[in-house]
């Protein structure tokens, strides 16, 4: 699991800019996500072996000037609530505006570490000029340049020795199960459903749930971690843009879990903040099992249950290879085996296979279907092995590891799952010369 850092600031100041240039960038930073909630906004960094997530706020404010402020009052707010660190952007060229006096107000209220960023900063006579932002009451004060970088390798440096250390939440050795998806899918009940009490408030209201709170849960055989997302703490009187609520908090339960029960609310589908979510487990190569919930109150004929299975598979594309459970929180119906399926994938993740076995049965398959010829070159894989990650990942080694592309990397995949069951769990695929 790894902190969180939050960028905020009035529009146009560059926060953008700056985010892709720490996502991708800087040789020290890596990992950039795409294609989780909206391109930009999402990534993981890492400055000098300490790592991080960072999210850039910027992309959520929509609408005139009118409702800006609103609009940055709710984002300031909520990176005061979730991040660790906050990086407050702020413009030398214009100086200080009454909307960064406005933002600057809000998070003088907060205990966590606040870094004034004042981008922009190209040339001496403005690195000078940063020094007005010292009336906004912070001390620390970092002139940069989005644009070309300088001045943000100090700005790391100081942001990662304020960094809480991370704490490790596994020490028990229980597999943790995180129940994730949209607001008011029915996470919450299908807890409850599980531990049989009413440990968590429910009501019609979306985000109810307050904190990611853990339930171990020991019966029936099973011994684990059950860990409820938090949904959305402040009803605003904004129009909140609950899709960046709902991925901030799930970031945190996701990377902190081994197995992710994704709820969807039957009568709603399979739509794109799901499908966010979804794809946010596995690109953190968590085992996943999706719950179709409130099953109960679609209409259904024979053919219901496999049209929506197909529709999921299709959006799912290509890793198709996921667990789908229809349940029902409110008659428990499906419940058990929503659990059971849980269990499955975790054992799944941890799916050890020895290399004799793993040679013996990919060698002779990569000898009939060799990779396809590149420039006249032809790709020999000799040997391949499971590395030890704590998801399953494989390395196989040939002479020209750069020539191997994607699809024939998807079907080393779909082979593996053919012969070992890897069911609800992603599978990185590594070429390496030999």
């Amino acid at each position: 699991m790894s902190n969180i850092v939050a960028i905020v600031g009035r529009p146009n100041v560059g926060k953008s800019t700056f985010f892709n240039r720490m996502i991708q960038k800087r040789e020290a930073i890596v990992d950039a996500v795409s294609g989780v909630t909206r391109d930009r906004h999402y990534g993981k960094s890492d400055w000098n072996g300490s790592e991080f997530t960072l999210i850039d706020t910027g992309g959520y404010v929509e609408g005139s000037d009118d409702v800006f402020q609103q609009e940055i009052d709710r984002q300031v707010n909520l990176a005061i609530e979730e991040a660790d660190a906050i990086l407050f952007m702020v413009d030398v060229e214009t100086g200080i505006t009454a909307m960064d006096e406005a933002v600057a107000q809000l998070l003088r209220k907060t205990a966590k570490p606040v870094f004034i960023i004042a981008n922009k900063a190209d040339n001496g006579k403005r690195t000078e000029d940063a020094v007005e932002f010292y009336a906004l009451g912070f001390e620390r004060i970092f002139p940069i340049s989005s644009i070309n970088g300088s001045g943000s390798g100090e700005l790391l440096d100081a942001l990662v020795t304020e960094l809480p250390p991370i704490e490790e939440s596994q020490e028990d050795g229980l597999p943790r199960f995180a129940v994730v998806g949209r607001p008011n899918a029915g996470k919450s009940s299908i807890i409850n459903a599980l531990i049989g009490e009413e440990r968590y408030i429910v009501t019609d209201i979306a985000g109810t749930t307050r904190d990611s709170i853990d339930t171990r849960y020991n019966r029936y055989g099973f011994d684990f971690n059950l860990v409820d997302t938090a949904g959305i703490r402040r009803k605003a009187k904004v129009k909140e843009d609950i899709e960046f609520y709902s991925v901030m908090r799930s970031i945190r339960a996701i990377e902190n879990s081994d197995v992710c029960l994704l709820v969807v609310d039957a009568t709603r589908g399979f739509d794109g903040q799901v499908q966010n979510i979804f794809w946010l487990a596995h690109r953190n190569q968590k085992g996943i099992v999706i719950l179709v919930n409130k099953w109960d109150l679609v209409t259904k004929d024979t053919m219901a249950t496999k049209a929506f299975e197909t529709e999921i598979k299709k959006q799912v594309a290509p890793f198709t290879d996921v667990p789908i459970v229809f349940v029902s929180a409110l008659t428990k119906q499906r419940i058990y085996k929503a659990l059971e399926t849980a269990v499955a994938v975790y054992k799944n993740r941890s799916r050890k296979i020895q290399t004799r076995k793993f040679n013996d049965l990919m060698l002779p398959i990569i000898e009939r279907t060799p990779p396809p010829s590149l420039k006249g070159k032809y790709v020999k894989i000799k040997f391949c092995t499971q590395l030890p990650t704590p998801f399953p990942s494989f390395a196989f080694f040939c002479n020209l590891p750069q020539y191997v592309k994607d699809p024939y990397r998807r079907f080393l995949e779909n082979q593996l799952r053919e012969n070992f069951d890897f069911s609800g769990v992603p599978i990185k695929i590594f070429f390496r010369k030999k």
